[in-house]
């Protein structure tokens, strides 16, 4: 059965990347986010298997839409997508929950790498 994956970030065209890789891969792309609220309300009604979350975004940044999904619930799976030279934010993802990340700009093969890893 197809896992379901939940895309968030705020460009459009990043989000169809992520998705258009994903579906090519036999994952099915349930609802899409541009911010990190709209991701966590999102989450809350999809309940995916998995959330691929940016860190940089408007109104709520990927950091406090993973705590907020990791605190409704705390098996929640998201791996964090961010630029190069985002550290410092990639280890406090980790910290605060999200099984991986994968470094834009993406390589179709490292986010089905991170993805398998973390849903199968």
């Amino acid at each position: 059965m197809a896992k379901n994956v939940l895309v968030c970030d705020d460009a459009a065209f990043m989000r169809m990347m992520i998705k258009d890789i994903l579906s090519k891969n036999g994952y099915n792309v349930v609802g899409e986010a541009e911010n990190g609220k709209i991701a966590a309300d999102k989450y809350n009604e999809l309940k995916p298997d998995l959330v691929l979350m940016d860190i940089t975004m408007p109104e709520m940044d990927g950091i406090q839409a993973l705590k907020a999904i990791k605190g409704a619930d705390a098996n929640a799976s998201v791996i964090m997508c961010s630029a190069m030279g985002q550290q410092a934010m990639v280890i406090e993802s980790i910290q605060a929950g999200a099984k991986d990340f994968i470094v834009k700009p993406f390589q179709a093969d490292r986010v089905l790498e991170a993805v398998k890893k973390v849903i199968g």
